[in-house]
């Protein structure tokens, strides 16, 4: 359906890696799919056992003594869908919706962060016709569940120092710079006794989401969080005792939605409160997140947690903090430190709450972890850190981003932003592999990301084609 869509060569890469399912921890298919590209070009790869790619091409005559350049993107996408959407992502592909120059997909992701990049790239190593330097295409794995893959790849292949990151989402901002993070997982220990009284879901639902970095002081709703106050409110007018909690599906996703079973005494009462708690939230979210729900039903009887359990529970996610902790003094509106508390889960004795932790401050992003620890062990529960990456700091001097700004300036007739993110981006961790990098990325207008609402401009992704294109032109 793609067939008309300028670039061709790009968006027909994109609507073939879009019927593969690519979830993050689900690469292994997309992964063998691009080494049959490579070798059916009889391109040089490198496959590692994580996943991760590595095509190499060659420089197009002339270019031979031109340096190197890297170009780099990662083949996991964010799989969330409508609660109404009934598609496996693990096994079924992406259905494509184009609507005038927006590209999304029906009830879910649509992948375009990162698959417009692993397009671009695609594209270029097939082309005979575009004039380029070595061009050193990388493809990572499981970026959106921590950079595993950019942490791990092997870089050995590579001579470039030069490095092009296509993976930010607004078109005429080039991000030189980002923060670092970590997952920080909690547990809590939880016991289950008999208690008399009426079964009842409590729902929140409704809330926008989006990106715990980028989106993060938007000050839209956290459904976990929000839980933690509807569960204290309860637990302030009722005796009530939690059967489990759930919510969020993404560390890196604030979450949309989250639901606690419980058993409660009087479910006229709790019915009541919900109501209350709807109408304040309703208030204080009428402007940023004005979808927001909070509803209450009866349901079959479970065994709960007991009182001291269910009072643990309810004071992490009343507790718990959440958003934006403090802004950059250096650069203007940038969020300097954040965390967001992406999943909450009930197992079989315990309750697993993780927290997506950003600074660009190495010292903030650990004082958080340890703030978070502070708390697990007061409600004798552990902590343990997963997926921490560095931040990436600024250049002063980098003649790509120079070559970037006059490229852009000529094509566009004005000048680009310059700045930096508060999100985790992989070039941090290829800085720290690659002595003296010079980054960049960049990326067309893409919107919603991680939200079944996400979605591309078609025709900013052609004026980045264009760009990208004529920047390895001049690299000589």
């Amino acid at each position: 359906m793609l067939e008309n869509l300028n670039p061709k060569e790009l968006f027909s890469y994109f609507e073939a890696i879009c019927a593969i399912p690519h979830g993050s921890g689900n690469t292994k298919e997309i992964s063998d799919w691009i080494v049959d590209f490579a070798n059916k070009r009889n391109l040089e790869y490198y496959q590692d056992d994580t996943n991760n790619v590595i095509v190499i091409k060659q420089a197009t005559p002339g270019y031979e003594d031109a340096s190197p350049v890297i170009l780099q993107g990662h083949i996991d996408m964010v799989c969330e869908k409508d609660a109404s959407c009934t598609k496996d992502m693990t096994k079924e592909g992406i259905d494509l919706v184009l609507d005038g120059d927006i590209l999304s997909a029906d009830g879910t992701t649509l992948g375009g962060d990162n698959g417009i990049a692993v397009s671009m790239m695609l594209a270029i190593l097939d082309s005979n016709t575009l004039q380029h330097p070595r061009v050193e295409a990388v493809f990572t794995v499981d970026e959106e569940i921590g950079l595993l893959g950019a942490a791990s790849v092997d870089v050995s292949p590579l001579k470039g120092k030069t490095m092009i990151n296509i993976d930010s989402e607004d078109e005429g901002a080039f991000t030189v710079s980002c923060a670092g993070g970590n997952v920080t997982e909690v547990t809590i220990p939880v016991e289950y006794e008999e208690f008399t009284g009426d079964a009842c879901i409590v729902k929140i639902s409704g809330l926008i989401g989006g990106h715990s970095g980028i989106m993060i002081d938007k000050g839209r709703g956290n459904a976990n969080s929000i839980l933690g106050r509807v569960l204290y409110k309860i637990a302030s007018g009722l005796d009530v005792r939690i059967i489990s909690v759930k919510g969020g599906l993404k560390d890196n996703a604030i979450p949309v939605e989250a639901e606690a079973k419980v058993i409660v005494t009087d479910p006229d009462k709790l019915n009541s409160i919900c109501e209350d708690i709807d109408a304040e939230l309703k208030n204080e979210l009428a402007v940023i997140d004005n979808g927001v729900t909070v509803t209450c039903e009866k349901i079959q009887y479970t065994i709960p947690m007991n009182e001291e359990s269910t009072k643990r529970i309810i004071t992490l996610l009343c507790c718990a903090p959440h958003g934006v902790i403090s802004m950059s003094p250096d650069i203007e509106g940038l969020v300097q430190t954040s965390l967001n508390l992406g999943v909450v889960k009930t197992e079989k004795n315990c309750v697993i709450a993780d927290f997506s932790v950003r600074s660009s401050i190495e010292s903030q992003k650990k004082m958080l972890s340890e703030k978070i620890e502070c708390l697990a062990k007061s409600l004798g529960g552990t902590t343990k850190v997963s997926g921490d990456y560095p931040g990436w700091q600024y250049a002063q001097v980098s003649p790509l981003r120079d070559l970037f700004i006059q490229v852009f300036t000529e094509q566009y007739g004005y000048e680009p932003k310059v700045e930096a993110i508060h999100a985790g981006l992989e070039c941090g961790l290829f800085a720290g592999k690659i002595p003296g990098l010079d980054c960049v990325s960049i990326g067309p207008d893409q919107r919603e990301i991680h939200t079944p609402r996400e979605n591309v401009s078609v025709s900013s992704v052609e004026r980045v084609w264009n760009m990208v294109i004529e920047t390895l032109k001049r690299i000589k």
